[in-house]
């Protein structure tokens, strides 16, 4: 199986999690943050779960899974420990033309999750092709040790710099040496020191005047 990697928009997508053990919970805690409206459907829910039904973040259907549960559905995800019903949602997700992910069944699934370093707009994300999940979770730990939140940091000021140059310019491959020239003069590693004045030289220096760093973060924040 050669997977293609894809990163999917899913905010305000409805999307379906079958199953609300342990596994079940972590995929819709995934999905939340991802900004999609959860729907749970599972005879029994954790107390995670119950919680974000009282808060009214998810959508739950104490029963056990039925087809028309796929109605409007952009994906669904498959968490349960009985395989009849595992498969059962992937027959049907299939026939409906919907991407499905059966936990730890890859032959199952249209898609797979792979293991996630998140450090803010920062996503690595490393897939075995679901032939060592264990594999991808140690190259995880390293990943997490080598990129640290400074990362968050840099591209926040990158994604700022990147917003003021576009209202001037909308050719973005206009900025693209300015871009290079910030990374080869060491903004990130500037970032990570917290040095403001070595990074405003910079920003001087390739980019002219105009350009602060607080004022850039202060902006990025409440655009």
């Amino acid at each position: 199986m050669a997977y293609y990697p894809i990163f999917i928009d899913i905010e305000n997508r409805p999307c379906l999690v079958v199953g609300a053990g342990d596994v079940g919970s972590r995929k819709v805690l995934s999905l939340l943050d991802c900004g999609a409206r959860v729907t749970v459907v599972s005879p029994c829910i954790t107390d995670r779960l119950r919680s974000l039904l009282l808060q009214g973040k998810v959508a739950v259907q104490q029963r056990a899974y039925r087809e028309p549960d796929l109605d409007g559905m952009f994906l669904v995800i498959g968490a349960t420990d009985d395989e009849e019903v595992n498969r059962r949602i992937s027959d049907d997700a299939k026939r409906r033309g919907i991407l499905c992910n059966i936990v730890d069944r890859p032959e199952l699934c249209e898609f797979i999750l792979p293991s996630i370093v998140k450090r803010g707009e920062l996503i690595i994300a490393i897939s075995t092709s679901g032939k060592s999940p264990a594999f991808a979770k140690r190259l995880r730990k390293e990943l997490e040790k080598q990129f640290g939140e400074e990362y968050a940091e840099f591209l926040r000021l990158m994604g700022a710099i990147r917003k003021k140059l576009l209202r001037t310019a909308h050719d973005p491959e206009t900025h693209k040496h300015l871009f290079n020239r910030l990374i080869d003069e060491g903004l990130l590693n500037m970032v990570r020191q917290r040095d403001n004045d070595g990074i405003n030289a910079v920003l001087f220096l390739v980019l002219g005047e105009g350009f602060d760093v607080d004022a850039l973060l202060e902006h990025e924040e409440s655009s």
